[in-house]
């Protein structure tokens, strides 16, 4: 009886896991087209994207302080994981695609910073000794040649040293955004979403404000493919939807399914983004595109029948191997 309680629950956190995750990669694929809009009516990329960081924050915030209940023990134990997660995961990884971008094509860059999952893989293999098996690697490929597909890469690249090593960054903020995203133990996913959307938002601010990243912002209409509207709708979703949302579903996921698994499920914001770019920019996707989105789809399922099930809650064994940390590591 204990063993089907235990797998019944296992099998309902996964499956809740899942739900999240898929919430998640869709709330982040519809960045992309409402930054697109606001982007051709005047606004720079990283002004966007502070804005987007910032309004989450703010928006968290009332529903982050009550959940801590006046325990700021617990957020003074985990304030290096809140400003690692605000400074890798948000504000990195935005300004190291940001330069990527400025030396090389968008679709180069975003392959590279999407291979995240792989040096997930590798670390939870030198970090944890969670060796990949022959499902998560063949997962991986299939991962890779659908994002291959779906991004276009093959239409012709430009290599440029400087936009690849700024490519590997952005690919290892998305890393440390499943990372650590799985940690935290008691701290809750809305906590550390605002306190990190807020972190990062203010870091890129300040990087706009020496220069690193032009800020620059219009109160011009935002026009898509069959309406227009004005600009603070756009900036309103995509504050609330694509990152308030977005995060702490994304941060449920990941302490639901881990950071292996979860980091492969966010590959389907790719075809989520495709797919809103459709709707909102009339950009159709083409039959390798859809294509691709399949591969991805396949890989992530044969990824998730390759990975263990969790080991019941309270184990020692369960404790001992388990891949989140109770507690932040130094």
């Amino acid at each position: 009886m204990a063993t089907l309680t235990h797998d019944g629950l296992a099998s309902s956190r996964i499956r809740t896991g899942l739900l999240f995750a898929l919430a998640s990669a869709t709330s982040f694929g519809l960045s992309g087209p409402l930054a697109r809009g606001l982007m051709n009516a005047g606004w720079s990329a990283a002004a966007v994207v502070a804005a987007r960081v910032l309004l989450a924050g703010v928006v968290l915030l009332p529903v982050a302080l009550p959940q801590i209940r006046g325990n700021w023990n617990l957020v003074r134990a985990n304030a290096t994981l809140i400003v690692l997660y605000g400074l890798l995961a948000v504000a990195g990884t935005q300004l190291a695609y940001f330069n990527a971008v400025a030396h090389m094509e968008v679709g180069a860059a975003l392959l590279i910073e999407y291979t995240a999952p792989i040096a997930v893989v590798g670390w939870m293999w030198a970090r944890h000794r969670q060796q990949p098996g022959a499902a998560t690697l063949a997962g991986a490929a299939l991962g890779i040649t659908g994002l291959l597909l779906v991004l276009d890469i093959l239409a012709g690249v430009s290599t440029d040293p400087i936009g690849i090593t700024w490519a590997l960054a952005a690919m290892i903020g998305a890393a440390a955004y499943f990372v650590l995203s799985a940690q935290g133990g008691e701290l809750p996913g809305t906590v550390l979403a605002a306190g990190g959307l807020l972190i990062g938002g203010v870091t890129l601010i300040l990087a706009g404000v020496v220069g690193i990243v032009p800020l620059h912002a219009t109160t011009a209409t935002v026009v898509f493919d069959d309406f227009s509207t004005p600009w603070w709708v756009p900036i309103l979703l995509i504050g609330i939807v694509t990152a308030a949302i977005a995060y702490v579903t994304g941060i449920a996921a990941t302490r639901r399914l881990g950071s292996r698994l979860a980091s492969f499920v966010a590959l389907t914001e790719v075809l989520a983004a495709l797919l809103f770019a459709w709707a909102l920019l009339g950009e159709a996707p083409r039959p390798i595109q859809l294509l691709g989105g399949a591969l991805i789809l396949l890989g992530v399922i044969i990824v998730r029948l390759g990975e263990p099930e969790p080991l019941p809650v309270g184990d020692p064994e369960a404790r001992a191997v388990a891949e989140v940390p109770a507690r932040p590591e130094a």
